[in-house]
């Protein structure tokens, strides 16, 4: 059998939804997509101009030949009522770490196939060492849609992880999927910061799903703040609205872990939280916010609350401006500041 195909089979035999073989020349055709974001959004590329090695991962991996890239479906999972329009899904069941979920297995026993099987690869499970949705698309996996996420016929829902090997391989899928319509604005009006500014366009700066992980870290000075409504970690509007998405997610399987966790993951709750219980047990699931920050969970909540005000909330509002992060503090004050002058409280 082919070199290619086996690899491919493969892939599905562990776990993986499609996989597909491109030669990593194919990965320049990225740099010129990213520059144009770049140039759509100047103010973003401090934090994209990284990305731009990602258009040539040989400089770095002088050996490397091809991209194996796989995407892995986890459209399959349970998210319990509570969390859902709070946290976004991909989060919630991010096989990435959780060394108990199928995904995390399945991209550990396919990482050690391809080393027994001698070839020499690169990888990275937590990031990924080259622009996943554009191998993704080179490899027939999918089509990226206006939205800017990668679908199968599966829809959205997929996430993907892309080894580099050094060896000149090529398997293409056969992708028949319709594009969007013309006409379809669904996605870029449900974005509650228009930061999907325009079909395929979207600015990192402004994205939910950046504010509420990587960056917003000031929520009190930032002009969209009011806009994030319940989202709490991540955002999934400009998903959950495509009409391609429609009766996607089978929520047939259960998440290790997610079903206990989400009984301590109310407004309330997180706000109330000890950080021991932060950094050891929500931490590690939703880790994008770095461990000494875990505060930021705390901020976010108050923010949802402020948003989304119920007079249940205001106990914890008040007991977290004794908090003893300075940040939390200060949002908490503000918060109450915010509910008196809307005459809310």
């Amino acid at each position: 059998m082919d070199i290619a195909l086996q690899i491919v089979d493969k892939a599905k035999e562990l776990g993986y939804d499609k996989c597909g073989i491109i030669p990593i020349s194919q990965m320049s055709g990225y740099g010129e997509k990213l520059e144009q974001r770049i140039q759509r959004f100047p103010e973003t590329e401090k934090n994209l101009s990284k990305f731009r090695s990602f258009s040539k991962p040989q400089e770095k991996f002088p050996w490397a030949k091809a991209v194996v890239v796989c995407s892995y479906w986890y459209g399959r999972y349970r998210i319990p009522s509570n969390l859902q329009g709070s946290f976004a899904k991909y989060y919630l069941t991010d096989g990435r770490r959780n060394e108990q979920s199928d995904g995390y297995k399945t991209s550990v026993a396919f990482e050690q196939y391809l080393r027994d099987q001698g070839f020499q690869i690169a990888f990275d499970r937590h990031f990924g060492i080259t622009s996943l949705r554009w191998a993704a698309m080179q490899a027939g996996i999918g089509i990226v849609r206006k939205n800017n996420f990668l679908y199968t016929e599966r829809g959205s829902w997929q996430y993907l992880e892309a080894f580099l090997i050094d060896q000149p391989l090529e398997y293409i899928n056969q992708c028949n999927l319709r594009p969007c319509s013309e006409k379809c604005t669904l996605c870029v009006n449900a974005c509650p910061t228009h930061s999907l500014a325009e079909p395929y366009m979207m600015c990192r700066n402004t994205c939910v799903s950046c504010l509420t992980t990587w960056s917003g870290w000031d929520l009190r000075n930032e002009p969209l703040q009011k806009e994030f409504g319940h989202w709490v970690y991540g955002c999934d509007a400009c998903q959950d609205c495509c009409p391609y998405n429609h009766n996607s997610w089978s929520d047939a399987q259960e998440f290790p872990g997610l079903s206990d966790l989400s009984d301590h993951l109310s407004l309330v709750q997180i706000v109330e939280a000890d950080y021991e219980y932060l950094e050891k047990i929500v931490q590690p699931i939703l880790w994008y916010v770095p461990a000494e920050k875990c505060w930021k969970y705390k901020v976010n909540a108050l923010n949802a609350m402020l948003n989304n005000y119920s007079p249940q909330y205001l106990s914890a509002i008040d007991g977290a401006c004794h908090d003893r992060e300075p940040p939390v503090r200060d949002m908490a004050v503000w918060v109450l500041e915010q509910l008196k002058d809307r005459n809310i409280i």
